[in-house]
């Protein structure tokens, strides 16, 4: 855990204590405070956690993450955005990408059984069912 604890003093550091407690609207002094870990009192909340992450730039923020995950033997991996379209744009492709699953399934089962070939392209097909729902979401979400 050490560091992790180093990772979000450089970070908070890096972006100048005193700018960063101003974004995040706390105490100067309680932030230093917190994200050192050479102070006696340096226990850090989740809230204060969050709020550090939130105002940090994505590289500094990568960092923390990453020297977090990897304590415990895991990586990080960066998300894509989901590009937004209209709401009804994104419900149209929703619908199609949906009517390639069921068109798929209904071919699959026409024989009675799913062979692996066939497996492959459902999974495939309800993936980008699951894309499309998350385009959807941020479509509503940014109307």
């Amino acid at each position: 855990m050490e560091t992790f604890e180093r990772a979000i003093h450089d970070e908070v550091i890096a972006q100048g204590g005193t700018e960063l407690a101003k974004r995040m609207g706390v105490n100067r002094t309680r932030l230093l405070d917190c994200a050192n870990p050479n102070r006696e009192e340096h226990r850090m909340n989740l809230q204060m956690f969050t709020q550090v992450l939130v105002h940090l730039p994505d590289e500094s923020r990568r960092h923390i993450l990453s020297v977090l995950l990897a304590e415990f033997g895991y990586g990080l991996v960066t998300k894509a955005r989901p590009v937004t379209a209209g709401p009804l744009h994104a419900l149209l492709d929703l619908l199609a990408e949906t009517a390639d699953v069921t068109r798929g399934l209904h071919d699959a089962l026409a024989d009675g059984r799913i062979c692996g070939a066939e497996k492959l392209a459902l999974a495939r097909h309800i993936r980008e069912v699951g894309a499309s729902l998350e385009v959807l979401d941020a479509s509503v979400k940014s109307a």
